[in-house]
């Protein structure tokens, strides 16, 4: 027997024990989808039909009918025409997901010799696959990090979240010295790319030049090595100023 209980379901089992289920991952998907668009402001208060159905590369009709679900379940805000949020809930699910990604990514980087652009993929299917027991010993073998290694956050096990108040380098000013906090882009290939440049989290940079014409940043590392980066490219380099604790 099931029993659906807000976003969870509880199934009886023969002997009369009960255990408790998680959504399932493509409310995990959707929920991630959502919280993402919401932080990195691409939606506007509520995630519209069209930003999830991008994200996901899902079909409008698809994203609709799931938001009607996630409201059902509790987990989010939903009003036709005017798109998604998410509940106190939702978020948490979310934030669940995402602390279990990001260890996952960390883990498969620093004990199995992935590559940084390999560990995205991998840790989208693993974070469906594992408890919260099993991260919360993933994080303790870590050594609890802060950061994975893009440089985005780890929540903690009660749903806290490090603030973020980097900005992206196109926004930074000539003479300005940052240091990279996170890099905000999951392409294999323009991650590999950063890496060969040097533009990794943890390293500092000058900017020399801001180009208003095409958006190219130039930028000199702590080697004294010039790098010319182009505009797309240095909005997802996402940096602190030195003198603002990127020292």
């Amino acid at each position: 027997m099931i029993i659906v209980l807000g976003s969870a379901s509880i199934s009886a089992t023969m002997d009369g024990r009960t255990t408790v289920r998680p959504p399932s991952s493509s409310v995990g998907d959707y929920l991630k989808a959502i919280w993402e668009l919401s932080e990195e402001g691409v939606a506007e208060g509520a995630a519209s039909t069209k930003e999830v159905a991008d994200r996901l590369s899902l079909s409008a009709a698809s994203v609709s009918n799931m938001f009607g679900r996630l409201r059902d379940m509790g987990l989010a805000e939903y009003e036709r025409y005017h798109g998604a949020t998410l509940t106190e809930e939702g978020r948490a699910e979310a934030l669940r997901l995402l602390r279990r990604h990001r260890l996952i990514e960390t883990f498969l980087l620093e004990c199995l010799d992935y590559s940084w652009e390999e560990v995205h993929e991998e840790a989208e299917s693993l974070e469906h696959a594992v408890s919260d027991t099993f991260a919360q010993r993933l994080a303790a073998f870590l050594g609890h990090p802060a950061q994975d290694p893009h440089g985005d956050p780890i929540p903690s096990a009660d749903g806290t979240l490090e603030a973020d108040e980097s900005f992206p380098l196109a926004e930074a000013t000539p003479g300005q010295r940052v240091r990279i906090y996170r890099v905000g882009d999951e392409e294999p290939a323009r991650l590999a790319y950063l890496e060969e440049l040097g533009l990794t989290p943890g390293r500092m940079l000058e900017v020399r030049e801001v180009r208003a014409l095409d958006g190219v940043v130039v930028v000199e590392d702590e080697a004294a090595e010039i790098r010319s980066i182009g505009g797309p490219l240095a909005g997802s380099v996402f940096v602190w100023s030195a003198s603002e604790g990127g020292s």
